[in-house]
C-alpha cells in the first residue's frame, strides 16, 4: 500500500485566514485541506492521513481546545499546532498539557510556522511508526498458544528450559518445542530480542 502524503488541515473560521494560509502553504509544495469549523474538521479526517492541524483557539461552536480534547479522548493522535489572535496563560498551559506541538499569536511569521508544521509532520510520521511497529508485535502475540504464551513469559524472566519445565510440570522437550514455535511466530532469534519486543509493547500499552 502507498505511503499517503501529508495533509495540511488548516482549521479556522476566520475566512480571511484560511484563504490566505491555504494558497500560501500550497505555494510551498504541502497538501491543504481548509475547514471552517471543528466539526467540518472531524467529517473529513480520515485516521489513515498523515499531517498535522493548524488550529484556531477560538471558534464560535467547538473551540480548538475542545478539538484537541476530543482528539486526545478518542486517541487520535495527530500533532496540533494552534494560533490565536490572544491567549492567556492557562490556555496556552491547557493545551501544550495536551500535547500541541506549538502555539502562535497571530500575526505570526511565515516561517516560524513552516518549521512548526515540519516538525509536527515528522512527529506524527514516528508515531505513526511506532504504531506500527506495536500492532504487528500485538499481531504475532495474538497468534500465539496459551501454553507459548505461558513459556514465553518464563523465558523474558531469563528462565532456562529445566526452571520453566518444573514450574509448568511438562517435560524439557516440550518446552524446547514451545520455545522454538514461539520465537518462530515472534520473528526473533534470541530470547533478548524477544524481551525487547515484549516489554517494549508492554511499557507502550
Amino acid at each position: 500500500m502507498a505511503t499517503r502524503e501529508p495533509m495540511v488541515f488548516i482549521v479556522d473560521d476566520g475566512v480571511t485566514v484560511r484563504n490566505s494560509l491555504g494558497p500560501s502553504l500550497q505555494s510551498v509544495g504541502y497538501r491543504v485541506k481548509v475547514c471552517e469549523s471543528a466539526e467540518a474538521f472531524l467529517k473529513v479526517y480520515e485516521p489513515n492521513q498523515p499531517g498535522c492541524i493548524i488550529l484556531d483557539v477560538q471558534m464560535p461552536e467547538s473551540t480548538g481546545l475542545d478539538l484537541q480534547e476530543y482528539l486526545v479522548s478518542e486517541q487520535i493522535p495527530i500533532p496540533v499546532i494552534f494560533i490565536t489572535g490572544q491567549a492567556d496563560v492557562p490556555t496556552v498551559v491547557r493545551a501544550v498539557k495536551q500535547g500541541a506541538v506549538d502555539f502562535l499569536l497571530k500575526p505570526f511569521d511565515f516561517e516560524t510556522l513552516l518549521r512548526s508544521i515540519q516538525e509536527a509532520i515528522e512527529l506524527d510520521q514516528i508515531k505513526r511508526t511506532e504504531r506500527a511497529q506495536r500492532d504487528t508485535i500485538e499481531k504475532r502475540l495474538a497468534s500465539l498458544t496459551p501454553r507459548e504464551r505461558d513459556v514465553l513469559d518464563k523465558v523474558i524472566e531469563g528462565k532456562l528450559n529445566k526452571v520453566i519445565a518444573a514450574e509448568l510440570e511438562v517435560s524439557i522437550r516440550t518446552v524446547e518445542i514451545h520455545r522454538a514455535r514461539l520465537m518462530a511466530k515472534m520473528k526473533v532469534r534470541r530470547p533478548t530480542e524477544l524481551a525487547r519486543l515484549v516489554l517494549k509493547l508492554r511499557r507502550s500499552s
